[in-house]
């Protein structure tokens, strides 16, 4: 990429990206969660100014590693008064700094550091449910009002949640030393649900936003694989691995030219990765093995169920029904239960599949999925109004432009049947 072609978009993008690695790094540096974060804050304003002029660096994370720790460095020497300045040329010259920096980190060394980082924002001293939140907004950079949607609660109740998870952790005086085995076995379910968290965040992703979330995917697979080097016979962290292979192997199928959502009944499944639904199949066959079945390897078999079918018609709705079932005793929620509503609406019908999911309303009052699933049931059944009514509020709850555009169609096709009839 040359100067004259970098643009705000890329920018953001790579940014983005290296947050994780170039965050972990300076945790390294600093020992303190917040230095790490401002250091990393401020590597990325000197980004938006200088890459524009200068060209993109050849490694970014790299660049933002170093030259957020000067910053930081700077900003500790100004408090302190204890020595000098550094000449400014060191810090602002950025082209020189990166051309000494590519002798001076090591690409693989910062990489493992998310890993590593994943595993102390797990710390025992915080409630599992700090623990994600804190990892999801410190190693991945979501914002508040991600994190929130995550967890379907509301953003100040997050925002309180992630300040009093980072206090305790300053208070607890949490080292930042790798953990050892068994730090390491203790934290195992906390590390792997921010990872599916991470995913997720990247999978919901749509329209432009798929340019800067998208990456987030990519980054969890790669941080599931790194997991389940630690953890070889786990075959929960097979299956969470699997899980994300056989989830964004369809990734070139979820969306047409224009940005707007293809349902998987249609998708081009020639479009889908073959190489990942592969690994992923072969993972569930040697986690099935060990004959301990967790939540990841059924949600994975579930998605093997539709991975496996060449056209969505081969697709075994009874197998999946049956798998969900499993699901819900494995861990019960009313997401798990609104998703076996799909598969019992194909074996048994619309009317059974919206008896199953109209207990749910009073929990998921505020669920893009819940809304959505029931207008679709609604019309299915000929209650037309109702089912208006049903989609105007999943628009209202919508996450991304493509999932309001795509309940649009809907309400499009009852309006004008509505004309015609």
């Amino acid at each position: 990429m040359t100067i004259a072609n970098i643009d705000a978009a890329w920018i953001d993008a790579a940014l983005t990206a290296a947050r994780p690695q170039a965050v972990a790094a300076l945790l390294r540096y600093f020992r303190d969660l917040d230095t790490a974060e401002e250091a990393f804050q401020d590597a990325c304003l000197r980004a938006l100014k200088a890459w524009p002029k200068n060209g993109p660096p050849r490694d970014p994370t790299a660049w933002l590693i170093l030259v957020g720790r000067n910053a930081a460095l700077d900003g500790v020497r100004k408090q302190s008064k204890s020595a000098p300045l550094p000449p400014e040329e060191l810090i602002s010259d950025l082209e020189d700094a990166e051309a000494a920096l590519v002798d001076r980190l090591d690409g693989e060394h910062y990489r493992d550091d998310v890993l590593r980082l994943l595993f102390i924002c797990c710390h025992p001293d915080l409630p599992a449910t700090q623990q994600v939140a804190v990892a999801l907004r410190i190693v991945s950079g979501l914002s508040v009002r991600q994190i929130a949607r995550a967890f379907l609660v509301g953003e100040s109740a997050m925002e309180q949640r992630i300040t009093r998870a980072k206090a305790r952790i300053g208070a607890a005086d949490v080292p930042f030393g790798a953990p050892n085995a068994e730090e390491r076995a203790q934290r195992l379910t906390a590390v792997a649900a921010m990872i599916y968290l991470v995913f997720n965040e990247g999978y919901s992703a749509g329209g432009q936003e798929i340019l800067t979330r998208g990456s987030l995917c990519d980054e969890a697979i790669r941080l599931a694989r790194l997991l389940l080097r630690l953890f070889p016979s786990e075959p929960e962290i097979m299956g969470l691995t699997a899980l994300l292979l056989l989830q964004h192997a369809r990734a070139p199928a979820r969306f047409d030219a224009e940005g707007a959502v293809v349902l998987l009944e249609d998708q081009d499944r020639s479009l889908w990765n073959g190489r990942m639904i592969a690994e992923g199949l072969a993972l569930i066959d040697k986690a099935v093995r060990h004959r301990r079945p967790g939540p990841y390897l059924v949600q994975a078999a579930i998605a093997a169920e539709h991975d496996r079918a060449e056209r969505a018609e081969d697709t075994s709705w009874a197998r999946i029904d049956l798998l969900y079932g499993d699901l819900e005793q494995l861990a019960p929620s009313p997401v798990v239960t609104l998703n076996r509503a799909v598969a019992v609406s194909k074996v048994a019908g619309p009317e059974a599949a919206l008896a199953m999911i109209e207990p749910l309303a009073p929990k998921l009052s505020g669920y893009f999925h819940f809304f959505g699933l029931r207008g679709g049931l609604l019309l299915q059944l000929g209650r037309r109004e109702e089912a208006r009514v049903a989609f105007d509020q999943a628009i209202a709850l919508a996450n991304t432009a493509p999932e309001a555009a795509h309940i649009r169609l809907h309400l499009d096709r009852l309006m004008r049947e509505g004309a015609g009839g």
